[in-house]
């Protein structure tokens, strides 16, 4: 009977799918459901960064009348202690292709007498054509994208001024207008990555620029029906282990001149309209570690003549080299570097549209202890000759240190 009864349970085992091995195996969980992210809301992506630069001009200082308007006002004189930049930048992708980007400046310095005015420098949108944002339309006040050392922040420069040759073209480097930019996926990766490995990049405005704007330049309002045209084409490629990146661009329009910065004497065209043009090419060979980063202008543009004491349209020329070094102690960055410029024609935004000749050399060290904190001393050798109305046999040499400590954050 036991015979038969185990017989039975023989083949009932199979049947039953049941083995030794079941009776220990455990079985897996079922599959949890995914539950999908929320999504982000609008201010959720919104980021805050910004640096703060305080500057002294003051040392080894061998001619207080040697300055410069539009680079710094501390410059000569009586300049002490003076804060140069204050900027706090509000910016987020609020839509897949919707980006913005609003940057006040709190320490602004209208003039050598009225210091740390709080003023706009960038209020824009870009409008991505497409998911990757290749193709897009910045609109609003931003940079005009003429010259690399223009459109690099002033948070990433090395020199703690731009060159008079490109700069004396956009005063504050930014207008109202609407941008045209064009980049490969692939190139605007690049673009991020020379900012962001501390290469010194100009930053993202495309591998093809092209804009209408003003041509007052920024916080400045419009004297004119003229608008200007600005285009630009530069291109990052590696050479081995280097980063390469040339570029031309130019801008044609009228500049009006405002008849508050006419001195009463000065002959000029009725409407204080003038051609303004301009044409440069660029050269960049990014610090990996040694780097060359040189540019050259050349056009017309409003100039004050002391020969016929008129303001006249004439030729305009000049740019700068700039031979630098990036090298780490440790966590530490250092950046030696010396540039020289040249320039020769009028800056149309200062009185009567002075009239410039400029030679200069800077020779300095940018030294980065912290992310967060960086120190400059340069020493400049200067010759200027500045000319006006009111001013019209002013040249002045020079020489001084110049320091800057700058806060990250």
């Amino acid at each position: 009977m036991n015979v038969r009864l185990l017989s039975v349970a023989l083949l009932l085992v199979p049947l039953l799918g049941y083995s030794q091995s079941d009776s220990t195996s455990t079985q897996p969980p079922p599959p949890q459901p995914v539950v999908p992210a929320a999504p982000k809301k609008w201010f959720e992506t919104i980021q805050i960064r910004g640096y703060a630069q305080v500057r002294y001009n003051g040392l080894f200082e061998t001619n207080p009348d040697l300055g410069c308007e539009q680079c710094d006002r501390s410059w000569g004189g009586n300049g002490g202690f003076f804060i140069r930049r204050t900027r706090v930048i509000f910016f987020g992708q609020i839509h897949k292709r919707i980006y913005f980007y609003i940057q006040p400046d709190f320490a602004n310095s209208p003039s050598s007498d009225r210091l740390h005015f709080a003023q706009l420098r960038d209020m824009y949108f870009d409008l991505g054509l497409d998911d990757d944002n290749e193709f897009r339309f910045r609109i609003g006040q931003s940079k005009i994208p003429f010259g690399f050392e223009n459109m690099q922040s002033s948070q990433n420069r090395i020199p703690l001024d731009r060159n008079d040759a490109l700069n004396s073209a956009i005063a504050n480097e930014r207008d109202l207008g609407v941008m045209f930019y064009w980049a490969p996926k692939r190139i605007r990766r690049i673009f991020s990555e020379l900012v962001s490995t501390g290469l010194k990049g100009s930053g993202d405005y495309g591998m093809f620029g092209l804009g209408i704007y003003n041509g007052q330049t920024a916080n400045t309002p419009e004297l004119n029906k003229n608008r200007h045209v600005v285009a630009r084409f530069t291109y990052p490629f590696t050479v081995g282990n280097q980063i390469i990146e040339t570029g031309i661009q130019g801008y044609t329009g009228k500049y009006a001149i405002p008849r508050a910065n006419v001195s009463q004497g000065v002959k000029f065209v009725e409407d204080l309209n003038y051609i303004d043009q301009r044409v440069a090419a660029t050269f960049v060979l990014y610090p990996k570690p040694f780097g060359i980063q040189t540019e050259y202008n050349i056009g017309r543009g409003p100039e004050f003549n002391k020969a016929t004491e008129t303001i006249e349209v004439q030729k305009l020329t000049g740019g700068y080299v700039l031979f630098n070094y990036k090298t780490n102690i440790g966590d530490q960055l250092l950046y030696p570097f010396i540039r020289a410029q040249y320039y020769d024609g009028g800056k149309k935004h200062e009185r009567d549209a002075r009239s410039y000749l400029v030679r200069e050399l800077e020779i300095g060290v940018e030294w980065q202890p912290i992310k967060n904190f960086e120190l400059v001393p340069m020493y400049t050798i200067s010759s200027r000759r500045y000319e006006d109305f009111q001013k019209q046999n002013n040249f002045q040499t020079g020489s001084l240190l110049r320091l800057q400590a700058q806060l990250n954050f």
